[in-house]
């Protein structure tokens, strides 16, 4: 029997990895490139560096993004680490399905429609639509993900710990976060990440709901590409990508190191 990957699952693998990375590969370099055109390698500079830290308009909406980021996936890994904890140690109580499926509702609502509804939401009860609007539009959204991710590690969870702590004398609170949220903190700090990557990425809902001062950095991107790439939207997106990696190496570092006897 043949064992190990085939020459076909190694060219299908290398293929797809290629299409997924080769594209930001390509950004990265070019974000060193000297000319001001973009397709075309002028050799190896950080003009492009040095002018982004003077663009005013990017880094405020770079600002903006980080904040409404933060906020919102803070927002919806809290509510949706309660919807989780209710649908399973709750059982099957009075509206159990509508409630389930109304937080599962934007995993397959089309962006477009969230971000009209939410839009005539805020019109309707006169809420100015700037940071908060944003913020409270993106915690909807990434709410079921976090809910998602939560509750796939409390189904998995040993309630006995839980139910020990309690018949030492622990208050059913004190159980839970001495016992419960120790356990299930990994999902908690993925469900946290998951929301706060989808934050930075979203244009449509944004677009929707930004206001004056709220200009989050895809909407700024998306109106500065229609005008022709600049140099300067490679640097940031290069900066971005360089935060993103170094949380995501910083998580799974944090991981080994819990998961390493004696450490």
């Amino acid at each position: 029997m043949r064992r190990g990957p085939s020459a076909f699952n190694i060219a299908a693998v290398t293929l797809g990895m290629g299409f997924l990375y080769l594209p930001i590969l390509l950004l990265v370099i070019y974000s060193f490139n000297a000319s001001r055109l973009v397709t075309v390698w002028g050799g190896f500079s950080t003009r492009w560096y040095t002018s982004l830290f003077q663009n005013e308009q990017l880094l405020a909406a770079a600002w903006v993004t980080l904040r409404v980021a933060f906020v919102s996936a803070t927002l919806a890994t809290i509510l949706g680490a309660l919807a989780a904890l209710g649908l399973v140690r709750a059982g099957r109580f009075r509206g159990r399905t509508l409630f389930s499926s109304m937080t599962y509702a934007p995993l397959v609502m089309p962006e477009v429609i969230l971000g009209l509804s939410l839009l005539l939401l805020f019109v309707s009860v006169g809420l100015p639509r700037g940071f908060w609007t944003v913020t409270i539009a993106h915690t909807t959204l990434t709410l079921c993900y976090a809910t998602v991710v939560v509750q796939a590690r409390l189904v998995s969870f040993d309630e006995a710990l839980e139910e020990a702590a309690r018949d030492l004398g622990a208050p059913p609170w004190k159980a839970f976060v001495m016992v419960t949220l120790p356990n299930i903190a990994p999902a908690v700090a993925a469900a946290w990440m998951l929301a706060f990557t989808l934050s930075l990425d979203d244009l449509v809902i944004a677009s929707f709901t930004t206001g004056p001062g709220a200009t989050t950095l895809p909407i700024r991107i998306y109106s500065a590409v229609r005008l022709g790439v600049s140099p300067e939207i490679n640097a940031i997106s290069t900066l971005l990508i360089g935060l993103v990696a170094t949380g995501v190496i910083a998580v799974y570092l944090l991981n080994m190191r819990r998961r390493t006897p004696g450490a």
